[in-house]
């Protein structure tokens, strides 16, 4: 009877299990095996020369066929994970009993006998759980792996799958990650070091500890040296080689540009495909000048938080803060840095493709992108814009303006009373220069100089300029914005500039994507073809304001770039940006192929510290990122456009030179000596002087300006001259025996018949200043061809001087002073109108 009921207990038994098997088989039978090659596979990010720049996923994978997994690698997953791989056919009976025989003492699942095929089929569908059910289900799913892929697909699988710490899955991505390289690179070291990390990713990631992975590592090696994989000096050797590994923050690809892209990405093909489909994301940037522009901006701040007056919080600091709270789990509360950012952004010139972008100065401490979101002051990086408009409107750079103090109430940028500050000319000896050309104004960036240039420009006019230049944010009406004291965002004052060396032109807008593919190659994606560009200048004017960039970064304020800096000898221009109270430092500046603007600064303005000009600053960062970029692309010359022509002027009148131009001028011995007082200078036929120097020499200074009979209101005389009597000539002025000025029969008296003509003049005419261009161009053909048809046998008569008369007092006449439209006027002083362009004009 007992061995009647322990028959029949064990049969029940056995069909107990034998159902259960079989329930388990069918289950297994029932699973999709194409899922075993549907991983979540990261998008690869590739920069313009088709390098690996980063990477956008869930899970950071890139899968690899068999042939690019190194052997080395592939022996050391065996001798940890499973050294009879190639002998089971899915699981191994020796292990099982073993890791049953400990699990029955423990009384619990302890320990796993599973292969590399079992684990591929526990990490594919998800078997979770330490049961024996679960164990025996993952027992057939390994059975029937084996049943339909051979051992080399299984290894593929299985490399590409698992996970390797640090955010990292596969063996591509851990060797990107870990090492920097691709996985068919790695040495047998690396090769042990991804082996050993596998039984316990997280807590063996050199990442996480150091040590712990290097003893993983040397383990996998010892394995390796016991199958007889490898030799004793090549472990011996592996195992005493250091443990190098990349930067965590550049393994997961979060910085700023990689962030940007992955918008871009998700709003071309949407969240799921961007983040599970494996495309390969070309874009514009240029991964090499992304790492020069990113290590010298830190490297530049770094240097600039040590300066005498720094008194801000500094990124070393904030770094330290960070690293404890993220050790202790509260990194999340920590609150945004407070030291000194930057932000730098380079442009294609020719097609607005985005080769550097860099929005800050560690990604991992504040994702805010400085280059495209933050809008700060430019500063006196506005100026090129304003002598721009001056020039299309007839200015030419050889124009003169005032460069005086200006009452700070016509500009009001740091108060409202007082004189307008000159920090442009980024100088601690700044001094007013009195009349000079409008090309040394923006070489020298002066502020009081640059306002009056754009207000006789016309501040609606250059507020017009900016934006068709690409300037989208708005710009107050003021007279300060003149000096940039508006906000701008980085990226539109750099689009702007692009106008200068593509000859008044630029693109519609900055791109960064230019296609993306799947893995064969097929194109889901592609930037728009848009050659439609944006006319902002004529090309001329765009040369002469690129000229004057030019001298500003050889002998202006970015002069320290090639004295200082070391910027190599390439054709190049750029202007610095300083704002008020030296809250933003900028830096501008391009060659013919790169546009690249750098910005430093807080993220809520204050004071840097005194002194902390662009050239300070920005300019280092530019200088860096200009030789790189010279060095891969190859500046050229910018060609003058036909229309502009060279032509002599005088400093001192802004006129055409004559030969006498000449200043007497102190030696250095003390001796009196004549200076020269002309340049060559480049204008347009309409913006060229006509008149010649009225400064040396006889004055030529016409009485009425030649405008446009419908221009309103007319220029009014400095001077009435109803109130001014006529000269009377009564007596001979030369006294020599001989005529110096050879007249033609001279006499030395006044006959009666002169006489009476002179007397019936002594009353006074009034002339009206407002008479029509007809009348005027009349008046003057008349006068002209008077003085030709002159009858040579009537005599010329000299001049006679008046004698005074006792009685009356002289009338002072008092010459007409240019005055510049934001002077201060003392009352009852006359304001000259604004002056009529060159090209419409006679008066220069």
């Amino acid at each position: 009877m007992p061995i009647t009921v322990a028959a029949f207990v064990l049969g029940g038994l056995a069909i107990y299990i034998s159902m259960g098997l079989s329930d388990l088989k069918n289950q297994a039978a029932t699973l999709d095996l194409n899922k075993l090659e549907q991983m979540e596979s990261a998008s690869v990010i590739l920069d313009r020369s088709d390098k690996i720049f980063g990477q956008i996923y869930v899970e950071n994978r890139e899968t690899i066929p068999y042939e690019q997994l190194p052997r080395d690698l592939v022996n050391a997953v065996i001798s940890v994970e499973d050294a009879s791989f190639y002998q089971h056919h899915g699981y191994a009976i020796s292990g099982i009993l073993r890791a049953t025989f400990k699990n029955l003492v423990a009384g619990h699942v302890r320990q796993g006998a599973s292969t590399i095929t079992q684990q591929l089929a526990r990490n594919s569908f998800a078997l979770k759980g330490k049961t024996f059910r679960r164990k025996l289900l993952e027992i057939f799913v390994a059975r029937r792996i084996e049943d339909n892929f051979n051992k080399q697909k299984i290894m593929e699988l299985y490399l590409n799958r698992i996970y390797f710490g640090g955010g990292l899955y596969g063996a591509e991505a851990a060797a990107r990650g870990y090492f920097g390289k691709s996985a068919h690179e790695l040495s047998l070291s690396e090769c042990a070091t991804l082996a050993g990390m596998i039984k316990s990713p997280n807590r063996l990631s050199p990442w996480t500890d150091k040590a712990a992975s290097r003893d993983a590592r040397n383990y996998a090696l010892t394995r390796m040296h016991d199958l007889g994989l490898i030799d004793s000096s090549n472990c011996a050797a592996a195992q005493a080689q250091d443990l190098v590994i990349g930067n965590r923050q550049n393994a997961q690809g979060q910085n700023y540009a990689v962030d940007y892209i992955r918008q871009q990405v998700i709003n071309a093909v949407g969240w799921d495909r961007a983040m599970n489909e494996g495309f390969r994301i070309h874009t514009t940037v240029d991964g090499e000048l992304q790492k020069v522009a990113e290590e010298s901006l830190r490297k530049n701040l770094d240097k600039a938080e040590q300066h005498p007056g720094y008194d801000h919080q500094t990124h070393a600091e904030y770094a330290a803060s960070f690293r404890q709270a993220k050790s202790s789990g509260t990194a999340s509360a920590q609150p945004a840095p407070e030291y000194l950012q930057g932000a730098v952004i380079g442009l294609n010139n020719e097609t607005g493709g985005i080769l550097v972008l860099v929005g800050g100065r560690d990604f991992e401490h504040n994702q805010y992108n400085r280059a495209l979101q933050a809008k700060r002051p430019a500063g006196t990086a506005m100026l090129p814009l304003v002598y721009a408009t001056a020039f299309e409107q007839g200015m030419f750079p050889g124009s003169l303006v005032e460069d005086s103090p200006l009452d700070n109430r016509a500009v009001m940028i740091g108060g409202m009373t007082g004189i307008l500050g000159e920090w442009g000319p980024e100088s601690a000896d700044n001094r007013y220069e009195g009349t000079i050309s409008a090309r040394q104004a923006l070489v020298k960036s002066k502020n009081g100089a640059t306002v009056r240039i754009g207000m006789e420009a016309g501040l609606d006019e250059v507020l017009q300029l900016c934006r068709t230049a690409g300037i989208r944010s708005s710009l107050r009406p003021y007279p300060a914005t003149l000096l940039g004291s508006s906000e701008v965002t980085l990226a539109e004052l750099a689009l702007a500039y692009t106008i200068f060396p593509n000859g008044g032109w630029r693109v519609n807008a900055p791109h960064i994507l230019e296609r993306i593919e799947e893995k064969d190659g097929t194109v889901v994606w592609e930037t728009p073809r848009d050659h439609n560009s944006q006319s902002v200048l004529k090309a001329e004017t765009a040369y002469e304001v690129h000229s004057c960039l030019t001298d500003a970064l050889e002998t202006g304020t970015g002069k320290t770039a090639r004295i200082e800096f070391g910027l190599k000898k390439f054709p190049a221009a750029g202007k610095t940006g300083t704002a008020y109270d030296f809250t933003d430092a900028l830096f501008t500046g391009y060659d013919s192929n790169f546009t690249c603007a750098v910005w430093a600064g807080f993220d809520k303005p204050q004071k840097i510290y005194r002194g902390a000009f662009g050239r300070e600053l920005a300019l280092p960062v530019w200088v860096d990122i200009m030789n790189t970029a010279a060095a891969r692309y190859s500046p050229r010359e910018i060609k003058r456009p036909p229309g502009l022509k060279e032509v002599e002027i005088c400093l001192r009148s802004g006129m055409l030179a004559t030969d006498k131009c000449y200043d007497t001028v102190r030696s250095a011995t003390g001796d009196s000596v004549q200076k020269r007082t002309t340049y060559t200078e480049i204008a347009t036929a309409a913006q060229m002087p006509t008149e010649p120097c009225n400064v040396h020499g006889e004055p030529r200074v016409p009485v009425v300006a030649d405008a446009p009979a419908a221009e309103a209101p007319r220029a009014q005389l400095a001077a009435d001259l109803t109130e001014v009597k006529p000269v009377i000539v009564k007596s001979p002025t030369l006294l020599a025996e001989n005529d110096p000025y050879n007249s033609a029969r001279s006499i030395a008296k006044i006959d009666k018949a002169t006489e009476e003509q002179v007397a019936e003049k002594e009353t006074p005419q009034k002339i009206d200043n407002r008479e029509r261009d007809a009348m005027r161009g009349d008046a003057r053909n008349q006068k002209t061809d008077k003085a030709r048809s002159a009858d040579d046998a009537k005599p010329i008569l000299r001049a006679i001087p008046v004698e005074p008369e006792p009685e009356e007092t002289p009338v002072e006449i008092r010459r007409a002073v240019p005055v510049g439209p934001m002077d201060e006027v003392e009352e009852g002083a006359l304001l000259k109108a604004a002056t009529p362009s060159p090209s419409k004009s006679d008066d220069h």
